[in-house]
């Protein structure tokens, strides 16, 4: 029905504004971990049942053993000389929020597509909550359709939109009704 519309924001609304800084350390320490390719000490950073919820293709995670043999691990055997960059870090309260890439040679394993020794970007949002100087929540858009083409498979068979910008598809009018 027009007009009516979900609650908003519900998780963020009642943040402490007084915690900003102390989440752009954390937030701030913990890239520079992953930066440096650290693994067993990485809890420094984490809650140890934080949860970690990532798009389909990522998975969820619960608890720092989980993230760090189920994403940790295998994303490092795959992917090496790998360097984050953040293009953009927002912070409020408890919360904060990137967007970026990884830069990274394609020298394992990877979603069934064997090592190509290509360098890639790996293009991903963060969004994490920070409570008691930990990260006890982080959820994750990694866009693993630009991994995959860039190692030579197209998830969308040539279907995907950008055939709209291209020309070669011409977007359906949507019908309206009363």
């Amino acid at each position: 029905m027009k007009g009516s519309r979900p609650e908003q924001a519900v998780l963020s609304r009642d943040t402490d504004m007084s915690k900003t800084e102390e989440t752009r350390s954390v937030i701030e320490g913990m890239v520079d971990g992953l930066n440096d390719h650290r693994i067993a000490d990485i809890g420094e950073f984490f809650s140890e049942g934080f949860r970690w919820m990532g798009n389909f293709g990522c998975g969820k995670k619960i608890g720092l053993k989980e993230f760090q043999d189920n994403w940790q691990k295998p994303f490092q055997a795959a992917f090496s000389d790998k360097v984050c960059v953040d293009e953009a870090r927002l912070y409020m309260g408890e919360w904060a929020a990137a967007f970026g890439r990884q830069e990274a040679t394609h020298s394992g394993e990877f979603m069934g597509i064997a090592p190509t020794g290509k360098r890639i970007e790996i293009r991903y949002m963060d969004f994490w909550k920070v409570v008691d100087g930990k990260i006890v929540d982080n959820w994750v858009m990694v866009d693993f359709p630009h991994v995959l083409a860039q190692l030579g498979k197209d998830v969308f068979n040539g279907d995907g939109w950008e055939a709209y910008d291209r020309g070669e598809k011409t977007p359906p009018s949507p019908e309206r009704t009363a």
